[in-house]
């Protein structure tokens, strides 16, 4: 057995498909070929993965039952041409495993991260919050009205800051629902625009506000401080919503969130 024919059987040798003597010939060759046992560390490490993903389906014992019954059969009834037909049978299935397999990198790599699917998730709170009137539960331009307003709402206290010196004034807050749980979201105002800050604790270093994309036409930025997470979203540019996160930050720099 030589190096191509034994590529055409590794897919059949890993899945448990060849016959004593076919197994006997392969392994021989294995264990003087590195490359071609390299090859089938690489198909045992693939198929590991992709019965890891969550889109993977065990083939019926029934149909798997069926296959191994039929190519017996053939085998039995021309044992000379048996080898040919194998590898014809290899060649069909090689190449419906291929399609099977780029379909499914194709759904796995074109499904959103987690951090996407909270960016629109995010943004398309936002867009709610406008749309049903439903901006704020608390209507105030005072944080020390607007912080109050959460105890007994949420097992955190949020900061909160009035950027008005800035042009960003606090104009209210309200209770949102992000990440599988609650959050705090407050309403900001940049000229006729809405800025919406939400904030819930999160356990990861403190990191600066970074842009975090746009979807649908508003920019997110994000950034990590005292154990907290914050997603700033509004239809202002990039540049006046760094500007805003950048201030609130600092303004909240100096009393971390309380607990």
């Amino acid at each position: 057995m030589n190096c191509q024919q034994t590529g055409l059987l590794i897919d059949s040798y890993a899945d448990g498909e060849l016959d004593a003597a076919g197994i006997l010939e392969f392994e021989k060759h294995l264990h003087d070929c590195p490359a071609c046992a390299r090859a089938l560390q690489n198909v045992r490490s693939l198929k590991k993965a992709v019965k890891q993903d969550p889109l993977y389906f065990a083939a019926p014992a029934g149909l798997r039952k069926q296959l191994k019954a039929e190519l017996r059969l053939q085998t039995e009834t021309n044992p000379a041409g048996s080898f040919w037909r194998w590898n014809r049978l290899t060649f069909a299935t090689s190449g419906l495993a291929v399609a099977c397999l780029a379909l499914l990198v194709t759904v796995v790599f074109s499904r959103p991260s987690a951090q996407q699917q909270l960016a629109r998730e995010i943004v398309s709170s936002h867009v709610r919050s406008l749309m049903a009137d439903h901006e704020m539960d608390v209507a105030s331009s005072d944080q020390h009205t607007v912080k109050p307003w959460f105890n007994g709402k949420l097992d955190f206290s949020p900061p909160v800051a009035d950027l008005a010196a800035q042009e960003f004034p606090l104009v209210g807050g309200r209770l949102d629902y992000l990440a599988n749980r609650p959050v705090a979201a407050l309403v900001f105002h940049r000229h006729k625009h809405i800025i919406n800050l939400f904030i819930w604790p999160l356990e990861k270093p403190d990191s600066p506000p970074a842009i975090a994309g746009t979807i649908q036409g508003y920019h997110l930025v994000r950034w990590t401080a005292a154990g907290m997470t914050f997603w700033a979203v509004s239809d202002v540019n990039e540049t006046e919503l760094m500007e805003f996160s950048r201030d609130f930050m600092s303004a909240t720099a100096q009393a971390p969130p309380g607990r």
